[in-house]
């Protein structure tokens, strides 16, 4: 799947089954559905699973816990816009 079909799974009201969970999360992210979002990385013990859960927690506003999962994901805290970091992410998993 490209960056523009995933854009335009947005209008629909579920993701598509073939996304990976870090996937789904932004998925639902773009939704402006955070609260879901996060429960789908919450638990999630991967580098990709942190790194999405970084972005979600600095998008709440909560910087520490934030710095906490980038460092977790092994990547350097983000300080540009939110929708550029989303789409980097959405770009980076669909690879």
């Amino acid at each position: 799947m490209r960056f523009d079909e995933f854009q335009r799974t947005l209008t629909e009201t579920e993701p598509p089954p073939d996304l990976s969970l870090p996937l789904r999360a932004l998925w639902l992210d773009g939704k402006q559905d955070w609260d879901a979002a996060h429960g789908t990385v919450d638990s999630l013990e991967t580098t990709e699973g942190a790194r999405v859960h970084a972005y979600l927690h600095r998008k709440e506003g909560d910087f520490a816990n934030a710095r906490y999962w980038y460092g977790r994901a092994g990547a350097d805290p983000e300080s540009g816009p939110l929708e550029r970091e989303w789409e980097a992410l959405v770009r980076r998993f669909l690879r």
